[in-house]
């Protein structure tokens, strides 16, 4: 398999002097940019993953019929809260 060039990206001066600066050992410019790209598909595919577990999960609770209202559950959470707060510990 061929590889594809991306097209090149116009960035501020400042930002460009910057990069040398943050490369490390033995990476160039190229395989940093390929790198925060390869990142970046990564982490927009997690997020579409994310959201589509969390529509699948909304259709599932719809169709189970067990709505838990939302006053309730910041309710529990306040309480859960609450007992979660520092207190100071008793002198022996």
């Amino acid at each position: 398999m061929k590889t594809a060039a991306i097209p090149a990206v116009r960035v501020e001066p400042a930002l460009r002097d910057q990069l040398p600066q943050v490369l490390r050992g033995g990476e160039t410019k190229s395989s940093f940019a390929e790198h925060c790209v390869r990142e970046a598909v990564d982490r927009r595919n997690e997020d579409a993953a994310f959201v589509a577990r969390g529509l699948a999960s909304i259709d599932a609770t719809k169709r189970s019929s067990q709505l838990v209202p939302a006053a309730a559950v910041m309710d529990r959470l306040q309480a859960r809260l609450d007992s979660a707060q520092w207190k100071p510990r008793r002198s022996r």
